[in-house]
Parts: structure tokens; C-alpha cells; sequence
């Protein structure tokens, strides 16, 4: 094995190889980005093709049943031209294995496998688990972390020279097996994630999201795998390449799978295959390999491709990135550029979320962060620090909650180090840690933490000396930060450097220097700057015109991200007005939406609106005025969303709107309250039939055209849940729920994977509609039995691999043929409208959403 030094760093990521264990100097140099590598194809479709699953045994069980099987097709691709072979352990965790065999005697006898193939490296693969990650799921962050580090565990004890993370669609569950794998090996990490036609995974997430995350976390190789043909992944392949710090890898499949006599067909051949991985490979891309449908006539053809070539050499990017699992706020190099970096979620000064925080009532900051978010907030900071608080406890806790319902990144802000890592620890996405100081203890706290999670940190310019009061002073502390953060492996394109503003009725000399250590720090490091604006105006009187005055002031001296609260007219205003004259706003479209034929609030007809405009942005400041108040007005002003309110209704229509606007925010624990006082003077169906469901049905609609993402579908959706069941104890089952309106849903006999089913489960039910979920491997029989036993007459299926599709063709014959009339919806990654008719289905569901328009569909037809 290859010890790599420490002087041997890519110049992109100083210190990504150090301390790796490298199988031979060629893997150096892939990881580098010198040199190609290519992987092998499917295993999947050999085995299909081979009939080794007819049988429904799970395919890593073959690693012991089948190995000469399992090594003849390995050896299929090293004579192919594959230089590194995945291990058969796609489904080889503790979750699927079900005690069936040991996840360390697995990966042994796969590994064992992959060598006696002749394979050059051995990469050891992990797959996702297989149960939802909280909150929209069960498993815990925790627990699913265990379940990747026993793999990875096992990983390193087969002797495999790579750990390969891949398909995977959450991105927090990848971030769970990444931390495994950097703590329990000291293998290279390859990681790639699976991207649908809309360009996200399910659960939202985009490729760039992906690549700033998984690189910033330390991943040498990140990339796409499964999902789609090549020209399909065309564009992924670039939105990656913009955003990883590392390689990129892109292993298609073969296009799009049709049955044809029976067997399961790809619709991209081996040179069509090659010829778009040409145009992946010419853009940067240096990790090729196959997917699903793909075979060693693939694999030949890209190392054909790719012989005698050397790989195209990256500049390496180095915009400011922090993201969300489904959003990235982006300051490019060189481009003037702002975001807005919401304060409220912050207990100082506001005894209202002081008062939430203590009583833990989530559903309040969830309020708080959804009114920043439609006010134009680019990110939000979270803030729980209350000395009667658990705060590592309550600001994880206040994370994860808001990630469930908004798609904003986050600036964890704390100064217990305690606290910070239990919140970014399990945060999906690439956070902005609010922060570290120049005192040597703050430092050595802060950025491992930083580095180890892969956050992006705020410096702040003090040190155990205090603040500087000159703008040298201060910038020779931000030199110190940024210098320990680029020795601890952090680039200072993740540093953001805060020159701590201080009042004007205290420290109104220091204001000029503040603004000159902002435009200092830009000029000679390079970094981002940050500054909580409203600081300045404290003690004052008619803040916000100070606030607004100081903040234009700071724009000007090259402030990237003020820290205010958006709810401000005076704020938006003046923040809408910079981005016309930086650029930002091209062709100050927003701001003409905005300012045509909107009066001059300093207009002698306006002055008094101007001043309790600018009253009411104080109160809404200092946490006077009620958040749902402030939010609900800013809704109302711009929202097309809003469902008709049935005539039955309309005696209560402020009390609808309101049940509504819980809805769509996801806001369950005000929903029981809600619901009980609407029941008060109107009929639960009229509820249920008027609001619950017109406004699940707008949900789904924003879901369907990209604005909501599977984990804010499914918080409107609990909130419905949690006030249906208000109905159901106030009115009686039968109130809420058409007892015949029953849907049977399973996964198919051989097929352990069952998010997708699990989430359509959660969806129907919150639609009203009784659910019998069968489970996962369920024999076909077995949902004919349930299906004539309930007098169900809608069924549900789903498949992962392609290796199950014909156990979903056998169950549709099988109910069609015994249950005449029953009608069958299908979906999984595997499936297209296309495949699902060729296979007898009745309805194609490509998502939960379009499971409940099919059932509503269905149950309107067959009443």
C-alpha cells in the first residue's frame, strides 16, 4: 500500500489524500484527477440474464450459494477493461440481511470473489439501507450511521482497496455512510448519488447541492450512478463538475428498460453508450462506468474511449457554497454577489421564541423560518441559546425540524462546540457554522468540528484581546482565522470573515472603521464578509432607517451577507435596490416588478404610511408583533395559492385560511388546536372534503412543479394527519374515512427496498384512505389473498431493481386472472409508463403524489 504525504495534496483540496492507504501509484493519480479510471457495468442484469434470480434469494447471498457465478461475471469485466470492481454487497447491510448471513462474512466472500476475477481494485459497495431516515422515516441518523460503519467495518476487513458509496437519494443518509467510512477506514471514498429526469433525487436534492456537500465532507470521487441514459446525465454531469472540489465519476445506465419476449431490455447500445460518454469525458468528467443494463460490451467500449488519454485538468472551483439538502446559496468568484442571512430564529430579545424554545414548541420556529423564507431570506440562522437549555439537545432537535419544512440553508449559531456538533452532524446539506473566533481555544474547538462536517465557518474578529477598534486590528485577527483554517484543510472559499459591528450610540468612532475592514478583508484575503447589520442602531431611536443607512453603507464596502431580519420593508428595500446596482438583479426585472406603480412612501402624501410602515417593521424587530401575523400578511399579499372556500365555510373563512396556511408550512402541532375550533361551527366533511383535501390537492401540485420537495410534501401531509385524527375522535371513523375506499400496498416477492412504497403508505393515509401495507418480498398469492379477503379493489406495487420486475409482472397476471376487477398502480426507480403497460398495469405512479391522484382517480370512477 501507497502512505501518501502530506506535501502530495491536490493543490484543489490541500489535504484530501493525507493519510489514505493507496492500492498503487495509478489510484494516486485518479484521485488527483490524472489519470482515467474505469469501473465495471451491472451485476443486476448478468444475473437476471443467467436466471440466478428466479429463485428471489437476495443477490449478495450468491456471494456463498453462486461464487463461481459471481466471479465469472467480475472476470467478464476485468477482461472487458474495468480496472476496478464493485463487490456484489449492494443490499449486504443489517437492515436486509435480516440475520440471514453476517455483513463481515459477505463482504469477505465478495471480496474473495472480486480478486479471484483478477480485479486491479477491489471496491467494497454500500447501498442505501432501505428504511426512511427521520423525520420523514423511523431510522434515526445514529442508527443509520451504525448500519454504514459495521459495513465499512467489514469493508476494510475483506482487504478492499475502495469504499463505494452509491445510489444513493437521500442526502443525509449518504452523509451518515461518508462519516462512517472516514472513521472507520482509511480507504479512498467514491460516492455517487441518483438523479431523476427532473435533475434531483426524490427526496429534491440537485447535483450541485450533491457535489458541495459530499466534496466538502471529504469524499475523494463524487459523482452520478443508475438513474438515466447518458444523454440524459449530460447535464448532471456538468452541474457536478461545477461544484466537486474532487474527481467526478458518471456511470449511466443503458437507457431506458422496455420487456420485449418476455426479458428486460435496454434502449442504448454499447456505441451509442460510448459516443455520449465521449461528450462526459471531453466536459472533465475522469470515473466512467456502467449501470443498470449495461455489460462488459460497455465496459470495453469505455476503456476504449479513454486509452492513451489523459483527463481533462479542472480548474478547481472555489465559489462560496452553503446548501440545504434541496437549495444552495452560491457567491460566485469575482461577481458581486449578496445574500441575505435571516436573524429571527434567535431568543435574544424576543420572548416569545424564548418562551417556544423553553416549552419546545418547534412548530413556532418553523413560523418564524417560513415568513423569513416568502420575506426573500437566502439563509437562516438558528439560535437556541438559553442557559436553562439542553442546547446541544434543542438546537438538534431545532435543525432537524426546520430542514423537514424549509428549504433554506442553515447558519448553526452557537458558541458551544458541544452544541454546534450535534446540529451539523446530522444536517443535510453543507451548513454555515456561526462561529469561530481568533482565540486559540475557539480555534482548536471549532474548526475540526468545521472540517470533519464539512461546514463552511464564520470568523469572528475578536481574540483574547477583545475587538480591535481599528480595521487593521481587525483584519489581522481574520488573517489569523483564515491562515488556521486553510492549515486544518479548509479553503478559504469557506471562510466568511465577520467584522463585528458595534453601536452607534457607543462606538460611533469605530463605524467608519468597521465599514474599512470589510472592504480590507475582501481586498487582501479574498474571502466572504459577514455582518450582523442591526447591531448599529441599537439604543437608538427609528432603527430601521439607521439599519437600512448602514446596510446600503456596507454593501458599498463589500459586505456579502448581512445578517437582518427580512421582515423589514426597509431591509427589502434597500436590499432590492443594491442588487440592481450590482448586477445581481439582471435587467432589475425584480425590482421593476416590485416599483412600478408602487407610491413613494417620502412623498408628502406618504410620510405618515412611511412612518408606521417603519413602526411596524420595529415591532415585528423586537418580536412585538405575533410571527403567524406578520407571515400570514406577507403570504396573503403575493399568494395564488389559496384554495375557494366552499359556502359552508364561508361564516369561518379566516379560520380556514389559517388551517391552510398550517398546511402548507407542515406545521402539525398547531393543527389539533385548528381543527377543534373549526369542528366547533362546521361539519367534519365539510372540513375534510373543503380544506383538507382541496389544499393537500395544491400541495401536491407546488410538489409537481418543483416549488415543494418530497420532505415539505410530506410535513403538509402530517399536518393534515394530525387533523384528521382530531376528526376521527370528535365524529367517528366512519366521518372521516369511506370504509371501502381501502388500497393494498406491497412491495414484490424478491425486492427488500421499500422507501418508496413506505412514503406512498404515509401519503394515502394522510388522504384519508385506509392502507394495507403488506410489506416487502411479498409472494404474489399473498396479495391476491389480501386483496379477496378485504374486498380491496385498488392495489399498489413496487420494484427497485430490475431483477423484480417479473415477480410485479406475475403478481398483475395473477390478480387479474383471480381478482377480476382489481385494478394495479406500479412505480419504482426501475419503472417508466412504458414498461409499467408492457407489464399489464393498470395506472403508472411516478411519485407518492401521483399515487393519491391516481387512487382519487380511481375510487371518482368506481364509486
Amino acid at each position: 500500500m501507497v502512505d501518501v504525504p502530506h506535501a502530495a495534496f491536490p493543490a484543489c483540496q490541500p489535504d484530501a489524500l493525507a493519510g489514505l492507504s493507496l492500492a498503487d501509484e495509478h489510484l494516486e493519480r485518479v484521485l488527483r484527477g490524472q489519470d482515467f479510471l474505469v469501473q465495471d457495468g451491472a451485476m443486476g442484469t448478468l444475473l437476471q440474464a443467467q436466471g440466478l434470480t428466479a429463485h428471489g434469494e437476495l443477490p449478495d447471498l450468491l456471494n456463498f450459494s453462486d461464487a463461481q457465478a459471481i466471479t465469472a461475471i467480475h472476470a467478464g469485466y476485468v477482461d472487458a477493461g474495468a480496472e476496478m470492481i464493485t463487490t456484489n454487497t449492494f443490499g449486504a447491510n443489517a437492515h436486509k440481511l435480516e440475520g440471514r448471513a453476517s455483513v463481515a462474512d459477505v463482504y469477505q466472500a465478495a471480496a474473495v470473489n472480486a480478486r479471484a476475477a483478477g480485479a486491479r481494485y477491489v471496491a467494497g459497495g454500500l447501498g442505501p439501507i432501505g428504511a426512511l431516515l427521520e423525520p420523514l422515516g423511523t431510522l434515526s441518523f445514529e442508527a443509520a450511521y451504525e448500519v454504514f460503519a459495521e459495513q465499512v467495518r467489514a469493508v476494510d476487513a475483506a482487504g478492499c482497496d475502495i469504499v463505494l458509496i452509491e445510489t444513493m437519494t437521500d442526502l443525509r443518509e449518504a452523509k451518515a455512510a461518508v462519516l462512517a467510512a472516514k472513521a472507520y477506514s482509511n480507504l479512498p471514498i467514491f460516492a455517487s448519488m441518483t438523479f431523476g429526469e427532473d435533475g434531483r433525487t426524490f427526496l429534491g436534492t440537485s447535483p450541485a447541492v450533491a457535489a458541495a456537500t459530499l466534496s466538502a465532507l471529504g469524499v475523494h470521487v463524487v459523482g452520478v450512478n443508475c438513474s438515466l441514459g447518458p444523454d440524459e446525465l449530460l447535464g448532471v454531469a456538468g452541474e457536478l463538475l461545477r461544484f466537486a472540489r474532487c474527481p467526478v465519476v458518471v456511470r449511466p445506465n443503458a437507457g431506458l428498460p422496455r420487456i420485449v419476449d418476455g426479458q428486460t431490455v435496454y434502449d442504448v447500445g454499447p456505441e451509442a453508450f460510448a459516443a455520449t460518454m465521449a461528450r462526459i469525458v471531453d466536459a472533465g468528467v475522469s470515473v466512467v462506468g456502467g449501470c443498470c443494463g449495461t455489460t462488459p460490451d460497455y465496459t470495453a467500449a469505455l476503456a476504449s474511449l479513454v486509452a492513451g488519454r489523459t483527463p481533462v485538468q479542472r480548474r478547481c472551483p472555489s465559489p462560496f457554497v452553503v446548501t440545504s439538502a434541496q437549495e444552495a446559496v452560491v457567491l460566485p468568484d469575482g461577481r458581486p454577489r449578496v445574500a441575505v442571512i435571516g436573524e429571527r430564529i434567535n431568543p435574544t430579545g424576543k420572548p416569545k421564541l424564548k418562551a417556544a424554545l423553553v416549552a419546545g414548541d418547534y412548530d413556532y420556529l418553523v413560523g418564524e423560518a417560513v415568513a423569513q423564507q416568502e420575506a426573500g431570506a437566502d439563509l437562516l440562522d438558528v439560535n437556541a441559546g438559553l442557559p436553562e437549555l439542553d442546547e446541544p439537545s434543542v438546537l438538534a432537535c431545532a435543525v432537524e425540524r426546520l430542514q423537514a419544512t424549509v428549504t433554506l440553508p442553515l447558519q448553526v449559531d452557537s458558541s458551544n462546540p458541544a452544541a454546534l456538533e450535534a446540529a451539523v452532524r446530522g444536517y443535510a446539506g453543507k451548513p454555515l457554522v456561526n462561529s469561530v473566533n481568533g482565540k486559540r481555544e475557539s480555534l482548536d474547538a471549532v474548526l475540526p468540528l468545521v472540517k470533519k462536517y464539512g461546514c463552511a465557518v464564520v470568523g469572528l474578529t475578536l481574540d483574547e484581546d477583545g475587538i480591535p477598534p481599528t480595521a487593521e486590528g481587525r483584519l489581522a485577527v481574520a488573517e489569523r482565522i483564515v491562515a488556521a483554517a486553510e492549515a486544518r484543510g479548509i479553503p478559504r472559499s469557506d471562510v466568511a470573515i465577520d467584522c463585528l459591528v458595534m453601536a452607534a450610540a457607543t462606538n460611533q468612532d469605530e463605524l467608519p472603521e468597521i465599514l474599512r475592514a470589510v472592504s480590507l478583508v475582501k481586498e487582501r484575503l479574498g474571502v466572504r464578509t459577514v455582518l450582523g447589520v442591526s447591531n448599529v442602531s441599537f439604543g437608538m431611536p427609528q432603527r430601521s432607517l439607521l439599519n437600512a443607512t448602514f446596510l446600503a453603507a456596507a454593501f458599498g464596502a463589500g459586505l456579502d451577507m448581512p445578517i437582518l431580519n427580512p421582515l423589514s420593508a426597509r431591509y427589502r428595500d434597500t436590499v432590492a435596490a443594491f442588487k440592481v446596482l450590482n448586477g445581481q438583479d439582471e435587467g432589475a426585472a425584480s425590482y421593476l416588478e416590485q416599483a412600478v406603480g408602487m407610491p413613494d412612501p417620502y412623498a408628502a402624501a406618504g410620510v405618515g404610511a412611511a412612518t408606521s410602515a417603519c413602526s411596524r417593521a420595529e415591532a415585528v424587530g423586537s418580536g412585538t408583533v405575533a410571527v403567524g401575523d406578520a407571515a400570514l400578511s406577507l403570504v396573503q399579499a403575493a399568494s395564488s395559492d389559496a384554495v375557494p372556500i366552499p359556502p359552508s365555510l364561508a361564516p369561518v373563512a379566516d379560520e380556514v385560511r389559517a388551517v391552510e396556511r398550517l398546511i402548507l408550512t407542515g406545521r402539525k402541532g398547531a393543527m389539533p388546536a385548528a381543527t377543534e375550533a373549526l369542528l366547533a361551527s362546521c361539519d367534519a366533511l365539510d372540513l375534510i372534503d373543503g380544506v383538507f383535501i382541496p389544499v393537500l390537492d395544491a400541495v401536491g401540485a407546488k410538489f409537481e412543479r418543483g416549488e415543494f420537495f418530497l420532505p415539505q410534501l410530506m410535513a403538509s401531509a402530517e399536518a393534515v394527519k394530525a387533523g384528521f385524527d382530531v376528526v376521527r375522535a370528535q365524529a367517528g371513523e366512519a366521518a372521516a374515512v369511506d370504509g371501502g375506499q381501502a388500497i393494498v400496498l406491497a412491495t414484490v416477492k424478491g425486492d427488500i427496498h421499500d422507501i418508496g412504497k413506505n412514503i406512498v403508505k404515509m401519503l394515502l393515509e394522510n388522504y384519508g384512505y385506509q392502507v394495507v401495507d403488506l410489506g416487502r418480498d411479498v409472494e404474489p398469492q399473498q396479495v391476491v389473498d389480501a386483496v379477496r379477503e378485504r374486498g380491496v379493489r385498488l392495489v399498489g406495487l413496487s420494484a427497485l431493481m430490475t431483477t423484480t420486475v417479473k415477480a410485479m409482472e406475475e403478481t398483475i397476471t395473477l390478480l387479474h386472472e383471480q381478482v377480476p376487477g382489481t385494478a394495479v398502480f406500479v412505480g419504482g426507480a426501475v419503472l417508466t409508463p412504458e414498461y409499467a403497460a408492457s407489464i399489464g398495469a393498470d395506472y403508472y405512479g411516478k411519485d407518492a403524489a401521483e399515487a393519491a391522484r391516481i387512487a382519487e382517480r380511481f375510487f371518482a370512477e368506481h364509486p
